[in-house]
């Protein structure tokens, strides 16, 4: 089974960068990247049929236009069930607790450790929390 992930990330290397640390789960097939630079194009891509059905976003918080946060806000409003990891260079506790707040999923820091990201992506694919 695919798991589809969309990547809102407004830095222009970021799907390189996701293509070549997932490119094994990528070649077998365990998850496919969707890609969106602002949290507006996300919600463009969120209402579209996205195959396999979209079961994850990971989002930058600090973005032009709509921030992470409203990203957060708007598609659990919409999509209550689909978890969302925020990725944020700044790990302040109030940017942790906003999105605790908000029904983030999981917190991430910037540089991206992929190794726990792999991890808190397959966590959260199983329904299992994780640590924020």
């Amino acid at each position: 089974m695919s798991v589809s992930i969309l990547v809102v990330d407004d830095e222009p290397d970021v799907a390189d960068l996701f293509r070549r640390r997932f490119r094994k789960e990528l070649r077998q097939g365990l998850f496919v990247l969707h890609f969106a630079v602002s949290g507006e194009a996300a919600l463009a891509v969120l209402k579209t049929e996205v195959e396999p059905e979209l079961m994850l976003i990971l989002s930058d918080i600090n973005m032009p236009g709509m921030t992470g946060f409203e990203l957060l806000s708007q598609s659990k409003r919409i999509w209550p069930n689909l978890p969302v990891a925020m990725i944020t260079a700044y790990g302040d506790s109030e940017s942790r607790q906003r999105a605790l707040a908000g029904g983030a999923a999981a917190f991430l820091t910037k540089p991206i450790d992929f190794v726990v990201l792999k991890a808190t992506i397959l966590a959260l694919i199983a329904g299992k929390a994780v640590p924020l």
